[in-house]
C-alpha cells in the first residue's frame, strides 16, 4: 500500500537560495508527522510543494502513491490543508463560512458544520463574522476548514499559532484523536518544540 504521504529528493530553489535539498520522507497511514524550525527553514515551502501550490525545482511528492500535478487532481478530495495564515470571506459569520466550505466540497451531510464546530468550539462564535475573530478563533476555523470533508490527509502549516495553552491543548487532543482513532495522516509545521514533543 503506498505511503500517504511521500517525497523523493525534493529540492526548492529561489534563483541561487536552497529553501528546500534534497528532501525525502514517507510518512505512514494514521501517523503524526512534524516539521520543526525557525521562520525561513523550508516548512512552509515544503507544504506548498506537497500541496501542488509551487514546483519543485528537482524531486517529486506523493500523495497516496500519486504524483503530484494537474492530471492526478482528484487525489485533493481526500486532502485538508491549512497553509500559513488560515483565510476566511470576513463578511460572512463562522457558520456561514463553514457553509461555502461544505458546498465546494459537495458534502452532502447538512450536520457536518455543526458538529464541526463544536470539535472546535466555534459554536458560540457560531453568528461572530470572521473579521471580528481573534486570531485564535481565526486559526480554529481555519482547522475546521481543513477538516469539515473528513480528509483522509491532514497537511497543517503552523496550526498552533495565535492559540492560548487551554487552545493548544484542544488542537493537540483533535489531532491524536484523528490520528490514532480515525486513522489520519497528518503532517504539520511547528516551531513550538515542547508541543511537537508532545503531538508528534
Amino acid at each position: 500500500m503506498p505511503h500517504p504521504i511521500q517525497t523523493k529528493g525534493l529540492t526548492k530553489y529561489y534563483q541561487d537560495f536552497p529553501a528546500v535539498q534534497d528532501l525525502t520522507l514517507r510518512i505512514n497511514k494514521g501517523e503524526i508527522y512534524s516539521f520543526i524550525g525557525l521562520n525561513g527553514s523550508g516548512k512552509t515551502t515544503t507544504i506548498r510543494m506537497l500541496l501542488g501550490m509551487i514546483r519543485p525545482t528537482h524531486g517529486t511528492c506523493y500523495i497516496k502513491g500519486k504524483q503530484v500535478n494537474l492530471q492526478n487532481y482528484s487525489v485533493w478530495k481526500h486532502v485538508g490543508h491549512m497553509v500559513e495564515t488560515p483565510h476566511a470571506y470576513p463578511e460572512l459569520t463562522v457558520k456561514e463560512n463553514l457553509e461555502v466550505s461544505r458546498y465546494l466540497r459537495l458534502i452532502t451531510n447538512s450536520q457536518i458544520v455543526e458538529e464541526t464546530m463544536r470539535k472546535l468550539n466555534l459554536t458560540p462564535f457560531a453568528k461572530k463574522k470572521a473579521r471580528e475573530l481573534s486570531t485564535g478563533n481565526a486559526q480554529r476555523l481555519g482547522i475546521a476548514k481543513a477538516i469539515l470533508h473528513m480528509p483522509e490527509i491532514l497537511i497543517l502549516d503552523e496550526p498552533l499559532n495565535g492559540l492560548d495553552p487551554a487552545g493548544i491543548a484542544e488542537i493537540r487532543k483533535l489531532l491524536q484523536d484523528l490520528a490514532f482513532n480515525k486513522g489520519v495522516t497528518i503532517l504539520f509545521s511547528s516551531h513550538l518544540l515542547g508541543e511537537v514533543a508532545k503531538i508528534a
